[in-house]
């Protein structure tokens, strides 16, 4: 089996992001990578970028429709403006993109090394394999249209690329990491993310070695003989080539797993995830009780005895007068995919609570709730660069505080009353989707 972190089944979508939406997802994504190097390096956020939960939740945060394939280009294409433009002080870049710009991956790596010093050599050569594998070794129904190759400048890397099936109007969403590579023709991906379709054709899988050396063997072969042996052959019973072909279908949970956690399959090697077809977010797409102490880390009332979740502490904390509650429930959710660690990405649809979805759903994103999140991440990190780090503990800290909610209060949300809230407040917020402001 191709040895994975996740894989998600990702519903086709199309269309095109607002400018409103995808200058605001450059802002804040670039913050959350800046603040992910400043506290855990540059080789974390390739692996947090190989990590398909991670990589989901983190479209739901930046409020692209929390379900779809085009998550992976908008993230990407988002990710690629705002850390390219900074590249030198970051020591991190994106090269290739969607359609002729994976094409061209090849060559802004060369233009990249020679700029750095690098070998170019080796890092196209792993561009070129993960993509030919992706492509031709494995053979799945996904032809792909999106290669990113995300190199730092100490030549480690990560790639995110995603394959499309037409007859099924999926996508399949594929995450290779460098500092997991052993092999590129042996189990090599950290993660496939894509539609369940039984059976593939993987002749990366270990127990293809021997087919894999039969192939070379043929290769060097005379076309004639290959064509005789062929005749002969055809029609017979080719089972025993069974060995091929690896089972991808998912296990069926146990009756005990919380519905949220259906299409999600979490083992040592192995992270997976289904996203459903359905657009709007459901009260089973999300884990009530992780929600719940969000919305109580921002929304605590007065009398509430640890000061850890007084929401005029956080406020104090932030040293951002007038900031309220609502922003800060996007902040403890911007908080969690900087610093939550890999078991908290298993219901990606909960992040869309911090900006909503371009698509209205789960509701009209809140520009306004947007900017400020921007605003106060901004200073944080500006000030933790001159030492002042108050600010960037405290968005630290919200994330602690709704860990200890949540593991002393087992608090739960009212979904229908949050969903609700949210809608009644839409206008106040500056609420837009695609179709404009509501």
């Amino acid at each position: 089996m191709l040895r994975r972190q996740g894989h998600a089944d990702l519903p086709l979508h199309t269309g095109t992001v607002p400018k409103w939406l995808s200058d605001r997802m450059m802002a804040l994504g670039t913050e959350i990578i800046e603040a992910l190097l400043i506290n855990y390096g540059k080789r974390e956020v390739l692996r947090r970028l190989s990590d398909p939960l991670w990589f989901q939740s983190l479209g739901a945060v930046l409020g692209m429709d929390w379900h779809s394939s085009g998550i992976t280009t908008s993230v990407m294409y988002a990710l690629k403006r705002g850390i390219n433009a900074r590249a030198h002080e970051f020591g991190l870049c994106i090269c290739g993109g969607r359609g002729k710009y994976s094409r061209q991956t090849p060559e802004q790596i060369e233009w990249l090394c020679d700029k750095t010093g690098m070998d170019s050599k080796e890092l196209v050569r792993a561009s070129r394999l993960s993509a030919k594998i992706d492509n031709t070794a494995v053979q799945d129904g996904f032809q792909l249209y999106q290669h990113n190759f995300i190199v730092t400048d100490e030549g480690d890397w990560a790639v995110v690329q995603q394959g499309m099936n037409t007859k099924t109007k999926t996508a399949r969403r594929y995450h290779w990491c460098s500092d997991t590579i052993k092999s590129f023709v042996e189990e090599p991906h950290t993660a496939v993310t894509g539609e369940n379709t039984g059976k593939i054709l993987n002749l990366t899988d270990r127990a293809a070695e021997s087919t894999r050396g039969g192939i070379l063997t043929l290769s060097r072969e005379e076309p004639e003989r290959i064509l005789r042996e062929l005749c002969k052959i055809s029609g017979a019973d080719i089972a025993r080539q069974g060995e091929l072909f690896t089972d991808e279908s998912a296990p069926v949970p146990a009756a005990h797993t919380p519905a949220w956690q259906n299409n999600i399959i979490i083992t040592e090697n192995k992270r997976t995830i289904t996203m459903p077809a359905h657009h709007e977010v459901r009260k089973e797409d999300v884990d009530i009780q992780r929600l719940g102490a969000v919305l109580a880390t921002a929304y605590a009332d007065g009398d509430t005895e640890s000061d850890s979740s007084h929401t005029k502490d956080f406020e104090s904390l932030l040293l951002t007068p007038g900031l309220g509650p609502r922003t800060l429930q996007s902040l403890t959710l911007v908080s969690e995919v900087i610093y939550g660690t890999p078991s908290r990405f298993t219901d990606p649809a909960r992040f869309s609570f911090a900006h909503g979805g371009k698509d209205g759903h789960p509701f009209p994103v809140p520009t306004r709730i947007y900017d400020e999140t921007i605003r106060v991440l901004g200073e944080s990190i500006e000030k933790s660069k001159l030492g002042y780090t108050e600010k960037s503990e405290c968005i630290r800290r919200l994330h602690r505080t709704a860990l200890q909610i949540e593991s002393a209060c087992e608090p739960e949300a009212d979904f229908d009353a949050v969903i609700a809230r949210e809608r009644e407040h839409s206008h106040d917020w500056g609420g837009m989707t695609c179709s404009g402001a509501v």
